[in-house]
């Protein structure tokens, strides 16, 4: 059997598809991989930024296993074998150190939104349906979509999704601010790819603070994220690719920065 989960790194770009075609659906090895990959290109300082996707055209991922709960619904079982790891999964995704993109086709759902959200990016063809179905099915979202989806798109807006259970179509997406970018979907990895490019040329230790400073305005009071914040602009400003901006700039040249 092929690993559920593929990794390609290339120019500093780490590409991860989560591969199960046609839906990509999430079992308990493609987590379990999927934490050791994230893990692993973490620590790699070769890579500057990760797109996130799916194997296949039909959709980035439709959630979780059905198949898998029969076993699970016993008090805490749910809990044990599934869902602690897959939201720390999701969060490494989430609080990973540098930039990433989710190049989503098809169909996000359920479980596959969640983890999509846990991107900085999205980026999606332009007739992709996103939904948190699990009301229909007596559940609600469990692996962090109540907590990130609300803050990409606001309370009123969570709830009508997470309530209704209903697809949004990439109009209403990009209008609610749910995804940023919305291309045809022959062109959906392609701009994953240029966006990613035009993120790992820039300065890499800066970009790790900077994503660093915006996800402490969600985790603090604002005077802790502004005292958060200063300290890592210290950081930064004490690196190489600092000093490199400052000289290109007065010398109106094109930084060459070290990504260290």
């Amino acid at each position: 059997m092929s690993d559920p989960v593929l990794v390609d790194v290339k120019d500093g770009i780490a590409t991860v598809t989560l591969n199960n075609p046609p839906l990509n659906i999430v079992t308990l090895p493609m987590t379990a991989m999927l934490e050791e990959t994230l893990d692993r290109l973490a620590a790699d300082p070769d890579v500057h930024v990760m797109i996130l996707t799916g194997a296949g055209d039909r959709g980035f991922c439709a959630g979780s296993d059905i198949k898998e709960f029969p076993d699970m619904q016993d008090p805490g079982v749910i809990l044990e074998r599934k869902l602690i790891r897959e939201n720390r999964v999701y969060s490494k995704v989430d609080d990973f150190p540098k930039p990433t993109i989710c190049a989503i086709k098809g169909l996000a759902m359920g479980g596959g939104l969640e983890l999509a959200v846990c991107c900085d990016l999205l980026v999606v063809d332009e007739d992709v349906r996103l939904s948190l179905p699990e009301i229909k099915l007596g559940w609600f979202p469990g692996s962090g979509g109540p907590v990130r989806v609300t803050r990409r798109i606001g309370e009123g807006r969570a709830k009508e999704m997470m309530f209704i259970g209903e697809p949004i179509n990439a109009t209403t997406a990009l209008a609610w601010g749910l995804v940023n970018r919305v291309v045809p979907k022959d062109r959906v990895i392609a701009e994953a790819e240029l966006l990613a490019r035009e993120i790992a040329s820039r300065s890499n230790p800066a970009l790790q603070c900077c994503k660093a400073a915006i996800d402490m305005s969600f985790d603090m009071t604002e005077d802790e994220a502004i005292e958060g914040a200063l300290k890592l602009s210290d950081k930064v400003f004490r690196t190489a690719d600092s000093r490199e901006g400052v000289r290109a700039f007065l010398a109106k040249d094109t930084p060459r920065f070290t990504h260290s």
